[in-house]
């Protein structure tokens, strides 16, 4: 799988470490404004946009498809920079578990609870916490329109129990309460084309956007090809990655995928226990 260059040993050791990684400047900017393009005029994307309540009252919204495509998004996913390097701290060969897209909106885009992807993964056959996460900024992500924060270090944990939080799952709250007495918390604030890499154990959240610009991330997420699912659910089991030379990005243009090729989730239709999952 190519992309390793991407990342050095230096990398693999601070993600080991705390359990996430920024790599900033991964995406152009032109990839990002080609990607931000293809969210308006995408018509798969508008019609599958979900929207997920937090706690509080607000809402975020969510689209997520399980294999990456031919368009823009599938092919970031599955480019050496993105796929290879989530290979490469993994320790071996990957497949595209699904990706999302994150987006809220200007003044309340609601939360997302602290939380574990594996509190959620786990219920769908996963026996081991193998996965990880990229998430990509393609607007600006701060401390004022929502930004991601984790708990670095707190993938050693292990997986907490879960569970139901508004239209969300949540981590044990006790457990959270004492994880941030011990572990620093990190604001994950990045400029478009900066990515986040983290694994599937580390703690993470974001608080509602209240200022006047969106917060947009796209999510990919990957599972060790070693952790094939035991049992069938609404991501996908095993599936070879056809890996794509970083250039193929740009070169997607403004194309768009056909849904049904990309299985994008409905509305009641995601099989893991406590609801879904996002960032």
């Amino acid at each position: 799988m190519t992309g390793f260059a991407h990342l050095d040993a230096a990398d693999v050791a601070a993600f080991e470490r705390d359990g996430y990684l920024i790599k900033r400047g991964l995406l152009s900017t032109d990839e990002i404004a080609l990607c931000n393009r293809v969210i308006e005029t995408d018509p798969a994307i508008r019609g599958s946009r979900l929207k997920l309540a937090d706690a509080q009252g607000g809402s975020t919204e969510l689209a997520l498809w399980n294999h990456p495509g031919e368009d823009v998004f599938g092919m970031i996913a599955r480019c050496g920079r993105v796929a290879g390097g989530a290979a490469k701290l993994l320790g071996g060969e990957v497949y595209h578990y699904h990706s999302k897209l994150t987006m809220k909106r200007p003044g309340g885009g609601g939360r997302w609870e602290w939380h574990q992807d594996y509190g959620y993964w786990y219920q769908n056959g996963c026996l081991y916490p193998d996965m990880l996460s990229v998430a990509v900024a393609l607007e600006p992500s701060t401390r004022e329109n929502g930004c991601m924060q984790l708990l670095a270090g707190s993938h050693k944990l292990g997986r907490l129990e879960h569970g139901r939080v508004a239209g969300q799952t949540g981590a044990d709250p006790e457990r959270v309460e004492r994880a941030l007495e011990r572990l620093d918390l990190v604001h994950c604030e990045m400029a478009p084309g900066d990515a986040l890499f983290f694994h599937a154990n580390t703690l993470h959240c974001s608080a509602a956007n209240l200022s006047d610009r969106s917060r947009n991330l796209l999510i990919c997420c990957y599972n060790a090809a070693t952790n094939n699912p035991y049992k069938d659910h609404h991501h996908p089991r095993y599936t070879p990655l056809a890996v794509v030379s970083d250039a193929a990005v740009l070169a997607a243009g403004a194309q768009v995928a056909d849904p049904a090729a990309r299985w994008f989730l409905e509305e009641g239709k995601d099989a893991t226990t406590d609801t879904r999952k996002a960032g």
